[in-house]
């Protein structure tokens, strides 16, 4: 299935070459536009787009207000906030407002691009480091947030979906189960058995459910 994106970053370089990457995969058309202006013509003029990448740091958005000014469109596209530099408070009022999703421009090319698959299936998707209460600065010296390593604790740092998969994951149950079980996709349930992998630190299932278990989560 064709995924449509729309790309609106006044950056030209890098806009051009993030439009030239997505649009080599077969499956995916790209629109590139430069404003909060031209995304709006773009929207009210073009094909449905899948998703939205906007540029946080673009002329137009007046911090959120652009933001504000696309998702209130009639029939508004699923947005993506992309930036290399929106604090995490922004990024978390810009989820309450209701992204999609937070992409960091800093994020390898193939990690882009599995998270633009899993939004575009209808998931909520922002980087493990974020969830994990990490700096939004990406500052590589910065520690990570204090955890008490508790049950609850735990179970803030997951997304109610991975909280599922986790559980069926401690149930022994395989990803085509667990695909069968909350209604969605193979290939989804795998994306989301990858994130819980990176968050957790481990490589396979039984190590999952082990950590899973050594914190009293299942």
């Amino acid at each position: 299935m064709l995924m449509r994106l729309l790309i609106a970053d006044d950056h030209e370089l890098l806009r051009d070459t993030l439009g030239s990457f997505l649009s080599q995969q077969e499956d995916i058309e790209t629109v590139t536009v430069g404003d909060i202006a031209q995304a709006q013509r773009a929207i009210a003029t073009s094909d449905p787009f899948d998703l939205v990448l906007l540029d946080y740091g673009m002329p137009g958005m007046k911090a959120l207000n652009g933001l504000q000014a696309i998702l209130s469109l009639e029939n508004a596209p699923a947005v993506v906030l992309i930036s290399g530099m929106a604090p995490h408070e922004v990024v978390e009022r810009a989820l309450r407002l209701g992204i999609r999703g937070f992409l960091h421009k800093s994020m390898p090319a193939a990690s882009l691009l599995n998270a633009l698959r899993f939004m575009a299936l209808g998931e909520r998707y922002v980087p493990v480091d974020f969830v994990i209460g990490k700096a939004a600065s990406h500052d590589p010296a910065a520690p990570p947030a204090p955890s008490s390593g508790g049950t609850t604790d735990f179970a803030q740092t997951l997304t109610p979906r991975e909280t599922e998969v986790l559980q069926s994951i401690c149930q022994g149950r395989t990803n085509k189960e667990i695909a069968r079980e909350l209604g969605l996709s193979e290939p989804t349930i795998k994306l989301h058995v990858k994130t819980l992998y990176r968050r957790l630190g481990v490589s396979n299932r039984t190590q999952a459910a082990m950590v899973a278990q050594s914190k009293g989560f299942c």
